[in-house]
Parts: structure tokens; C-alpha cells; sequence
């Protein structure tokens, strides 16, 4: 069996840096095993899968997965998927040539506008598959434990450290400086026996700055998964941007933020962040960004996982 993959950067117009993304176009009739093993071996925090979709008016069925386990919804590969599809202009026949796409995923539907430059497709937008959900709050000298930071650097003013999901969950906790954010380093062990007693295992470390062009300054950790940093988690920010629109006084709003991610790895991200609110409640979440095309290939596939 023969699979044709191309490898994407994204939230980025520049080769090499923001988050790099797999996307393996023909991936009907693989197993679940199958594609677990494809992303271990292509080894980046995500690979997507793309299969017929179940619902003639969707565009596709697309399937996430870490190096270790899939994923519900994540924000760069859908907008990864949705630029390299739309670049293609076909899917299993069917034309992809109109303003956006929709994937089904395992958290829902994911609807996407495709960015454009005249008529060149340089990037996606998504809103995301679920409202957002404000959880638990998680105890600050975790938070610090698990990224090496201080407790005294965890900015409580707007909020405290806690659970936010707009289709995948992360916990989001804000830092008082830049300075702060930059000297984080995540502490596998306490991520490993710690963090994952809880039903929500990455960290979204935010701060705010007042810079040219950017708002929000944020890094993710997850190392247990096999991600020590990502670039750029788009599934992280577009609960970070429905939280702080859920926080602001304002009953009716349209809040958007230029989030930077990823500078302190060496593989910086812009990732372009939105939500609506009416009556006091978020009602809609977005994130987007460009993407730049690196590689395309195949892969000859002989093992038979089941």
C-alpha cells in the first residue's frame, strides 16, 4: 500500500519554523495501529490522516495523532490539513475549491475558512468544534513545580490556573512577565506523577505584552506525550482567547489577540486568535494562521497492524 504524505509548517510564512505538520492524504483502509505507528515514525507533535468523509457535504474525515495517542481536535493540524487540501483542490475526487472546508473529527464537526492572497491559498482559520468549557482550577505551586517556574511568578489578578477546553482540554495559567514565561522548563517527573493525576495534562503558560503586533506571549508543555514544547497549539489558544473573552466585563464583545508561540524553541508561530460573545456568553471561538508547504513524498507501507 502506498501513501502520499505532505509535511506543512504552520502558523508561519516561513519555511522551518512554526509548528511542523504531517498530513497523510489517502488513509482509507488504515487501522488505528497503523496510524498510530505512522506518527510515531514521522515523530512531530501531530500527524493528521485524511479518509472519506461519512457526510457528503463535509469535505473529509481527519484523524489526529501524537507520537503516542490520538487526539479529539488539535488547532495546527486542521489548519494544516485544511491548507494543504485546499492547495491540492481535491479530495477523493470531490473539488475543494471553494472559501472553507469541513473535517469530522472526534470532537465534532470542524468548520474552516481558507486564507487567501488573490488567488493563492496561504493559510486557514478555524472555529472550533465545541463551546468553551471553563473547569476546575488547578493549584498554583503545580503549575510551578511542573514548568520550573516560581509560584510568585503566576499572575492570579485576571485568574487563577484552571481547565479550559474548546474541544481538546488544556490548563491555562497566566505569568506576570515575559521574563517569567522565558525562564520555564518543564519537569518530566512532575508532569509524569503529578500533573497526570488530573483529567487535564498540558500546561498553557501565558503572559501579556505590549509589543509590536503581539498581545499575548504563551508556551505549552507536555512531555509525558512526548511533546517537551510545541510550537504552536492552536487547540490551547483558542481556549486561552474564549477564556479571556468569558472574563472581560463586556456582556457583548468581539475580542482578538496576535498570540506568539514557540520564540524560546527557536520555531516561532503567529497564531491569529478571536471570540464572540453575546449576553454574557462566549459563543464562538477562532484560530488561524499561514502555513508554508516543506515536503511531500510517500510511504510504502508492508507492516500489517491490526
Amino acid at each position: 500500500m502506498q501513501l502520499q504524505f505532505q509535511t506543512v509548517d504552520v502558523f508561519t510564512g516561513q519555511q522551518f519554523v512554526g509548528n511542523p505538520l504531517a498530513v497523510v492524504l489517502n488513509a482509507e483502509g488504515l487501522s488505528t495501529l497503523q496510524m498510530q505507528a505512522i506518527a510515531a515514525e514521522f515523530n512531530l507533535a501531530e500527524t493528521t490522516f485524511v479518509l472519506p468523509p461519512k457526510h457528503a457535504a463535509h469535505t473529509a474525515e481527519v484523524r489526529i495523532f501524537t507520537p503516542r495517542s490520538e487526539m479529539p481536535f488539535a488547532g495546527h493540524p486542521n489548519v494544516g490539513t485544511a491548507f494543504v487540501l485546499a492547495r491540492a483542490g481535491i479530495c477523493y475526487g470531490r473539488q475543494v475549491d471553494g472559501d472553507g472546508v469541513i473535517f469530522e473529527e472526534k470532537a465534532g464537526l470542524v468548520p474552516i475558512d481558507i486564507l487567501r492572497d488573490g488567488a493563492t491559498v496561504v493559510g486557514a482559520r478555524l472555529a472550533s468544534p465545541q463551546p468553551l468549557f471553563v473547569g476546575a482550577e488547578i493549584a498554583g505551586e503545580l503549575v510551578a513545580s511542573a514548568c520550573g517556574i516560581s509560584l510568585a511568578d503566576i499572575d492570579i489578578a485576571h485568574h487563577r490556573p484552571c481547565i479550559a477546553s474548546c474541544g481538546a482540554p488544556f490548563i491555562l495559567a497566566e505569568l506576570k512577565s515575559r521574563a517569567a514565561l522565558a525562564a520555564a522548563s518543564p519537569n518530566g517527573d512532575v508532569f509524569r506523577l503529578e500533573v497526570t493525576k488530573h483529567p487535564v495534562v498540558s500546561i498553557l503558560l501565558y503572559t501579556r505584552v505590549d509589543e509590536a503586533g503581539l498581545d499575548i506571549r504563551a508556551r505549552m508543555f507536555a512531555p509525558h506525550l512526548n511533546i517537551p514544547e510545541d510550537p504552536a497549539t492552536g487547540s490551547a489558544n483558542v481556549a486561552l482567547i474564549g477564556l479571556l473573552a468569558k472574563l472581560r466585563p463586556e456582556p457583548n464583545l468581539s475580542l482578538s489577540k496576535t498570540i506568539a508561540q514557540g520564540v524560546e524553541m527557536g520555531r516561532p508561530s503567529i497564531l491569529q486568535a478571536s471570540a464572540e460573545k453575546q449576553n454574557g456568553v462566549v459563543t464562538a471561538t477562532f484560530i488561524g494562521g499561514r502555513c508554508v508547504p516543506v515536503m511531500s513524498g510517500s510511504i510504502d507501507l508492508v507492516c500489517e497492524l491490526v
